[in-house]
């Protein structure tokens, strides 16, 4: 089966829409969603419509969890928290309904599929090899899909004959190719609506479970749209600002 698997959209309908189009001409089987749908962003009706329709699979993030209630905001930042209460107010009663629905972890052909990480769907970064050598401990998959950091990375433990090797992992960059074929791994696929790995371009990744391998992509997308989207409701500037560079 080939996926496309995609997190992190945050309510940026012009990326969502420029990745969907590239997902499309890939021909992929699935695309599977990671969460934080909504949030930091400007559009999160349109968006959530859009990943209902598209998406087998989805999974709920920390920001879709405060939107709902579900989740204490008092550690957010200030635009993150400010961007939650917005959304709150202005969100349409059919998108609650379906992110109620959702959890942060799930399965799906033999892949497992957090949020965050293994260890903690929600809420933990992976970073670093240490980070990764912890949740890989957790893993009972040999594959992981998680998003959360909005960063475009792997890391990978090697099994079999090199078993006993250092974690290895890197930030990677579009068309990084993965084989797959051994090894116990964490593939994040960046974030689609806010990129923070140095890179604007909206992200995602696809994954073929039968060969099997892992292809990171990055795709253009009108960041200005955005950005005017994002002044226009009245959401903090620097949220609008970070999207032109990736950070």
């Amino acid at each position: 089966m080939r996926i496309a698997a995609i997190s992190d959209i945050h309510a940026n309908l012009p990326a969502l829409e420029s990745v969907f189009g590239a997902i499309d001409s890939a021909e992929v089987d699935e695309i599977w969603c990671l969460g934080d749908t909504i949030g930091y962003g400007a559009e999160p009706d349109e968006c959530a419509d859009l990943v209902r329709e598209r998406c087998a699979v989805c999974l709920v993030g920390n920001h879709d969890l405060a939107v709902l209630g579900a989740l204490d905001i008092a550690s957010f930042s200030e635009a993150a928290a400010t961007a939650v209460t917005w959304t709150g107010e202005h969100v349409a009663e059919r998108t609650l309904a379906m992110l109620r629905e959702l959890e942060p972890a799930g399965e799906r052909e033999g892949i497992a599929l957090f949020h965050a990480s293994p260890r903690d769907a929600v809420w933990e970064y992976v970073l670093s090899a240490e980070q990764a050598e912890a949740g890989l401990d957790a893993l009972d998959a040999r594959i992981a899909l998680i998003g959360h950091s909005h960063v475009s990375l792997f890391f990978v433990r090697p099994t079999g004959e090199e078993q006993g090797e250092e974690i290895r992992g890197a930030q990677s960059s579009d068309d990084t190719l993965l084989d797959l074929a051994a090894g116990q791994w964490l593939i994040n696929p960046g974030s689609v609506g806010q990129p923070r790995d140095g890179d604007p371009r909206a992200a995602w990744l696809e994954l073929d479970t039968e060969e099997p391998n892992a292809r990171f992509h990055r795709v253009d997308y009108d960041v200005e749209r955005a950005a005017a989207a994002i002044s226009a409701a009245g959401l903090p500037r620097r949220l609008a600002d970070r999207l032109r560079v990736g950070s």
